[in-house]
């Protein structure tokens, strides 16, 4: 699934956030990437620890938990605490697979990556080049959204972030991981979900089909979720 959410943040709390981390130190992105990313990584990246890094964590991750649409896509069991990038001119991150397993320092939680997340904080007029490409059985999809917008995509994709030829791209990005671990099951809860809120709203709560939606919807996730 390749899930394009609107508006995480609104375009405001994006432009007051990229501002806020902007003022910041960073480092070498390199900093915090396995041997493989390394070689075809050039980017920098917020420290993960520190005052600037942990605000931006928090209101990030409070919008996550208030979205809807992210947690029936998602059904997030772990989320890793988001990071922050940043690509100027001449700075890329070439073809590469998310490590499977995302250990975080500071807290010493491991998760499972199934899903990936890209935040974007700065609008698309602002740059040139810096498309999120991602591969797939579906061919070769590429994403430019405005800020504040986010995509979720499979964590097992091969995707690259493209050259930037002009201005500058600040994103958050993230990993997480589901409650369901089969792409395909998660991928059928959402849309199962979506046409049981979508009944709801036409038909109420209590209407008898939309009972019986919901509750298979609920024994589907009973079935297949890990706790």
């Amino acid at each position: 699934m390749l899930l394009t959410i609107p508006e995480v943040l609104s375009p405001q709390a994006a432009q007051s956030l990229r501002e806020s981390i902007l003022a910041a130190e960073w480092v070498d992105g390199n900093a915090t990437s396995g041997a493989g990313a390394a070689s075809v990584k050039r980017n920098r990246q917020l420290p993960e620890q520190g005052a600037a890094t942990q605000a931006a964590q928090a209101e990030v991750t409070a919008a996550l938990t208030g979205n809807a649409a992210f947690l029936s896509a998602a059904l997030p069991h772990s989320v890793f605490p988001p990071l922050f990038n940043r690509y100027g001119e001449g700075e890329e991150f070439g073809l590469h697979v998310d490590n499977a397993i995302r250990f975080h320092g500071p807290t010493g939680a491991r998760i499972r990556t199934d899903l990936s997340a890209t935040l974007f904080l700065t609008d698309p007029v602002d740059y040139d080049g810096g498309e999120l490409e991602i591969e797939g059985s579906f061919g070769t999809l590429s994403y430019k959204l405005p800020a504040g917008h986010m995509l979720l995509y499979p964590s097992t994709s091969l995707h690259r972030v493209t050259p930037i030829t002009r201005g500058e791209r600040v994103s958050c990005f993230f990993w997480l991981q589901s409650l369901v671990a089969d792409h395909a099951a998660r991928e059928m809860l959402y849309d199962l979900d979506q046409s049981v809120q979508a009944l709801t709203a036409e038909r109420g709560k209590a209407d008898r089909e939309v009972l019986r939606l919901t509750a298979l919807y609920h024994n589907l996730v009973r079935r297949w979720a890990e706790a």
